[in-house]
């Protein structure tokens, strides 16, 4: 079995049983346990699992990696979904760019465009984008959330009402395998949604560690988006959902 295969099946074993031991894993891969661990580690460097002591388990559904953690999390896949995002928004195009380290890194990909107009509730954006003389750039009020420089709460989606843009750039925590969309803070759901409802076009930004990934607050369904920007194809489940859909899944 491949590593990446391996990866999955373990992911998928700790979301039935809730934990798994090494000694488990490696007699049911039947590979050594220095192999076990290295996947291990791997996951854990991804926020997949959390190492415990003789095993893993899921990560808390409660609460988020820290935000300087997911910064340095699989940069350079970020890169390609934020470059292959970027391709497919024009010059002069008007868009929500979301809270989040993908849609960060698509802000960072759009600095060659001219004469974009943004609007966003990422602080982190709005300092990126902030010396493009040609962009016109508007920044939702409401509360600052300084663990991550996100904007929410009731004024942000005032606000954000207000608009009707081409394009809606959207990050995600987890992506259950019926197709749910999942956060970990009620608040951030709603903002989400409110550029859901206020945008011509909505596109997900979504590494591959968020499938499967388990979070406490349902945005809803895959039915909410039109495109799903990733860097590998999805696990089957939510593949079918996908297609289901009719998402435009864009493989990077």
């Amino acid at each position: 079995m491949k590593q990446i295969q391996r990866h999955e099946a373990i992911i998928e074993l700790a979301r039935l049983q809730g934990y798994v031991s090494t000694e488990e894993l490696v007699e049911h891969f039947n590979v050594s346990p220095q192999t076990i661990r290295r996947d291990l580690n791997d996951l854990a460097d991804q926020s997949r699992i959390q190492r415990h002591h003789g095993g893993a388990a899921l990560p808390s559904s409660s609460v988020n990696t820290a935000y300087h953690d997911r910064k340095g999390m699989l940069s350079e896949e970020k890169a390609r979904i934020a470059n292959a995002v970027a391709q497919q928004i024009p010059n002069g195009a008007t868009l929500f760019i979301d809270i989040g380290t993908t849609p960060e890194a698509v802000a960072h990909a759009l600095l060659n465009h001219k004469e974009l107009r943004v609007v966003t509730n990422n602080l982190n954006v709005a300092t990126l984008l902030m010396g493009k003389e040609d962009f016109r750039l508007i920044l939702a009020g409401g509360e600052v959330r300084t663990r991550d420089g996100g904007i929410i709460g009731e004024a942000t989606l005032d606000f954000i009402s207000q608009f009707r843009l081409d394009y809606g750039i959207l990050g995600i925590s987890g992506i259950d395998l019926d197709g749910s969309l999942l956060e970990f803070d009620y608040h951030e759901v709603r903002t989400k949604r409110a550029i859901i409802e206020n945008s011509r076009s909505v596109m997900l930004v979504a590494d591959h560690s968020k499938f499967g990934r388990n979070a406490m607050v349902n945005m809803g369904g895959m039915h909410l988006i039109d495109y799903l920007f990733t860097d590998q194809a999805p696990p089957a489940e939510i593949q079918k959902v996908v297609e289901q859909h009719d998402v435009q899944l864009m493989l990077c």
